[in-house]
C-alpha cells in the first residue's frame, strides 16, 4: 500500500503518562528518553499515515476495543490483553474499525525534543 492510499491520522488523542530520560541511566544512551503514552482511536479513527519504527523502538498493549494493524500488505486485529512489537522492520498503520474507542498503552524509545 502506498503512502497515497492509506488516510491520515483522524480521531485519534494521545496522552502523556511517563518518560525518563535515559542518558543517565544507560550508558549510550544520551539524548534519549523511554516514553510511555495512552493512544485512543475513536470508532472510525485512523492512527496514520503509514510510518515506520526505525529509531525508535517499542511495544503496544491493547486495553479496550479493537485495533487493525496494517503491515507487510496484511491486516491483523488485536483485542484487550494482547499487542505487537514495533521494531526497525515495522511500517504500519492503524485504525478502530469497531464501534467503541480503542485504547492502547504505547512504550518506545525516542529522541528528546
Amino acid at each position: 500500500m502506498s503512502n497515497e492510499e492509506v488516510p491520515e491520522t483522524r480521531g485519534v488523542s494521545v496522552q502523556l503518562l511517563a518518560t525518563v530520560d535515559l542518558g543517565p541511566e544507560i550508558e549510550g544512551m544520551e539524548g534519549r528518553q523511554l516514553r510511555m503514552r495512552m493512544v485512543t482511536i475513536d470508532p472510525g479513527g485512523v492512527f496514520g499515515p503509514l510510518h515506520d519504527h526505525k529509531d525508535r523502538p517499542g511495544t503496544v498493549y491493547i486495553l479496550q476495543g479493537t485495533i487493525t494493524d496494517h503491515r507487510n500488505g496484511a491486516a491483523t486485529e488485536y483485542g484487550p490483553g494482547v499487542g505487537w512489537p514495533e521494531d526497525r522492520n515495522t511500517t504500519h498503520w492503524l485504525e478502530n474499525r469497531g464501534e467503541i474507542p480503542a485504547v492502547e498503552i504505547s512504550v518506545d524509545i525516542v529522541k528528546k525534543q
